[in-house]
């Protein structure tokens, strides 16, 4: 049975290596045509008149620029999807940070003790007072609220 196995496996990677030998010679084949077509149309310049070689020359140069600036819009125009995509992204990230931040004005400072406990310590190393209330910076925006309504 383990000869048998192994005389399996082995007919396997026989088959698997034959087929990648015959799909690089095919490939090799393709790029041998390829050669002889480029051969080709360079000795068929190279028998051309110098102003007709400078033509020809700049046609090709022209016809490379013009794939090159397709390929550029192309990935341009991914660039900017991905831009607009994260652009979105970033919106609705930053509502939510504001959402959590309005939520965390609105919980009471007794349900923050720990908070409270040190903005204790800090206000009275800072002692920064505004007018004639003393309140804690983080508590602004539910002060103002409340004075306006």
């Amino acid at each position: 049975p383990v000869l048998r196995l192994l005389e399996a496996q082995l007919q396997d990677q026989r088959r698997e290596h034959e087929e990648e030998m015959e799909a690089l010679r095919n490939q090799v084949d393709l790029m041998q045509e390829e050669l002889e077509k480029q051969q080709q149309a360079f000795l068929q310049t190279l028998q051309l008149s110098p102003e007709v070689q400078v033509e020809f020359g700049l046609q090709q140069e022209i016809t490379r620029l013009t794939n090159e600036n397709l390929d550029l819009k192309e990935l341009l125009e991914k660039l900017e999807k991905n831009e607009k995509k994260l652009k979105k992204q970033l919106k609705i990230y930053m509502k939510k940070v504001q959402d959590f931040e309005a939520s965390q004005t609105m919980v009471p400072v007794e349900r923050r003790p720990h908070e409270r406990n040190m903005q204790v310590a800090v206000q009275r190393k800072e002692k920064d007072f505004q007018g004639m209330l003393e309140y804690y910076k983080e508590d602004e925006p539910l002060l103002i609220r409340n004075l306006i309504t």
